[in-house]
């Protein structure tokens, strides 16, 4: 199963009775294993749960912590980058130079660089004090 196919299928699982807008994501990390997950809403609104972000749940919770490719599908009339949030969150685990597929359920991809996404990434450097 492509990685694209494991985000498809898992985004049939998300929980979004309130914006009717389901996402899937999909993580495939260097030792090959993917790792997936789906929106997850809450009437309390800001406390929901991205697709990214369970995605990188389950890998963190299964001992795996460097991404080496994300895939992420929604119902769009173009391919939907992960928001903000996620970015930083898939930064945590990724290199620059890793791909982000974004894709519609109508077949419709884009393939960019995670750094292409977040330009200017908080990263470790800008916490260590020389």
């Amino acid at each position: 199963m492509s990685l694209l196919d494991a985000a498809r299928q898992v985004r049939e699982n998300a929980h979004a009775p309130y914006s009717n807008f389901k996402v899937g994501a999909a993580i495939r990390v260097e030792s090959g294993a993917v790792y997936t997950g789906c929106n997850v809403e809450n009437l309390a609104y800001p406390q929901g749960t991205c697709a990214e972000a369970g995605a990188i749940a389950a890998m963190c919770a299964a001992g795996d912590y460097r991404i080496a490719e994300v895939a992420v599908i929604a119902d769009a009339p173009d391919p939907v980058p992960p928001c903000g949030g996620c970015r930083q969150k898939l930064m945590e685990f990724a290199s620059p130079e890793v791909r982000v597929t974004m894709a519609t359920t109508d077949g419709a991809t884009r393939t960019v660089t995670l750094g292409e996404l977040l330009p200017g990434a908080f990263t470790p450097d800008h916490m260590s004090r020389t």
